[in-house]
């Protein structure tokens, strides 16, 4: 898969970057990003989370459970993880773009006099922000950097950022996110591994990268992952893979090629190999069958 952070820092011609640390980056986006889109889908991840204010365009992005259709004038926070973008090749995409990895968030937060309520509940990969007064100030104020040739020096980059992260905080109308924020203080690591899995387990990610989403080295996430799920992890992706394929070509709309990608196998051949294996079916006969009773208890 493609590191969406990587992507935009090899590509300054089309993305404005302005950098405060090797972790932090604000961009803008502009349409001649249509250039760079040579197919409708792309699957990309990210190690940091990212938020971003859409000028004008549409992207839909798919997780593993949800697909959010994102257009203008809306303002969105995206958890790291993984993707696929559905691109509409005839127009770019035109964003305010901030990455912001959970230590600089957690680091923020701590600076606040008022700490952030510890209750934890479920938040969304991707979530849709309330634009408060003050938020549209923010960007207001982040577009006038863009219109000037003169980079701002980082140390007030580094403080834009925290003004973005204090301003979300203090707003009681985005109640998943401040849940979010709060989890990233408070909640145990071996839930934050869980939640790493199971959002991202249909993607073709390497297992350093599961490693590095959940915060830890590969020696680390191996033992960790194995403390937990009691199987190896490639066992365990394996078998949630084909899971997930099969719910997939159940509902009869996807192509085996379309199945192979959305599970996160790296060739359609090791697909139905697998797949063969596990429900001692092919995924083709499956597909014409169409029938729970193909597929043994």
């Amino acid at each position: 898969m493609v590191n969406f952070y990587e992507r935009v820092l090899q590509h300054p011609n089309y993305y404005r970057q302005f950098n405060c640390s090797d972790s932090l980056i604000t961009v803008f986006n502009c349409p001649l990003e249509a250039r760079l889109m040579k197919t409708r889908f792309a699957d990309l991840w990210s190690q940091y989370n990212y938020l971003f204010y859409v000028i004008d365009g549409r992207k839909i992005w798919h997780t593993a459970h949800k697909s959010y259709d994102i257009g203008k004038e809306t303002c969105v926070f995206v958890r790291k993880g993984a993707w696929i973008f559905e691109n509409f090749l005839d127009n770019g995409f035109c964003v305010v773009l901030f990455f912001i990895p959970d230590e600089f968030i957690c680091n923020t937060l701590k600076t606040r006099s008022t700490p952030l309520n510890n209750e934890i509940g479920k938040f969304e990969p991707v979530m849709i922000l309330d634009k408060s007064d003050a938020l549209s100030a923010f960007f207001l104020s982040i577009s006038s950097y863009f219109s000037d040739s003169h980079e701002p020096d980082r140390s007030l980059l580094e403080l834009k950022f925290k003004e973005l992260i204090l301003t979300i905080a203090e707003s009681p109308h985005n109640p998943e996110l401040l849940s979010y924020f709060a989890s990233l203080l408070h909640e145990p690591q071996h839930v934050s591994l869980q939640r790493v899995m199971d959002e991202n387990y249909c993607f073709n990610l390497k297992m350093e990268q599961y490693a590095e989403l959940s915060n830890r080295s590969l020696s680390t996430f191996k033992r960790d992952f194995e403390k937990i799920y009691k199987t190896a992890p490639g066992k365990w992706l394996l078998e949630q893979r084909l899971n997930h394929a099969l719910r997939l070509l159940r509902d009869g709309h996807r192509t085996i090629s379309e199945a192979t990608f959305e599970s996160g196998f790296e060739s359609v051949s090791h697909f139905s190999r697998s797949f063969k294996k596990r429900f001692g079916v092919t995924p083709s006969s499956f597909r014409q069958e169409k029938s729970l009773n193909a597929i043994p208890e």
